[in-house]
């Protein structure tokens, strides 16, 4: 069976990486060259002495592809490790989404009940309109989304997925 005929599959990859000029613009240059695609991406200095970062990054694509942008990526200078918490095992996954309704009457009282059940935090609010807070998996997000879409959605920030191998030990 040829790769482009093989099934897709998502997987979530942390890059650790040294904290340094560029390197974003190599990681996502090895996905631009290559024609892969890149779902999510997120950025974070996570060492005290801000020299390492961790790289999130999610895309799809058949086994031998993923393959393949691991060990492209492994490769890369500035790069201590890649993880592919898809294949690690159990993880967490969160994403922030700042997400922005208008209406009043009806949908305006529907809007805040759904918040309270997926837990959104109302973080500004006018007259005719909130800004709702909301973190979660992915798919809650998107659910969430979809939902505000009926009552006057107007405008959606997502900040990426972030990912964390479960239990106590450091990757």
């Amino acid at each position: 069976m040829k790769i482009a005929e093989q099934a897709s599959e998502r997987h979530v990859l942390n890059v650790i990486v040294d904290n340094e000029a560029g390197i974003l613009a190599k990681i996502s240059g090895l996905f631009t060259a290559r024609g892969y695609n890149i779902d999510s991406l997120t950025v974070a200095d996570i060492s005290e002495d801000h020299a390492i970062s961790r790289v999130t990054v999610v895309t799809n694509g058949p086994p031998p592809v993923i393959d393949q942008i691991r060990a492209q990526l492994e490769r890369l200078v500035p790069v201590h490790k890649v993880i592919d918490l898809t294949e690690e095992g159990p993880h967490v996954e969160r994403e922030l989404a700042l997400v922005k309704v208008a209406g009043t009457g009806d949908k305006r009282v529907e809007a805040l009940r759904i918040a309270e059940l997926f837990r959104a935090k109302v973080v500004d609010t006018t007259i005719s309109s909130f800004v709702f807070e909301l973190t979660g998996a992915p798919d809650k997000i998107a659910s969430f989304i979809v939902l505000m879409r009926e009552l006057g959605l107007v405008e959606v920030g997502r900040s990426g997925v972030v990912g964390m191998m479960r239990g106590p030990d450091r990757v």
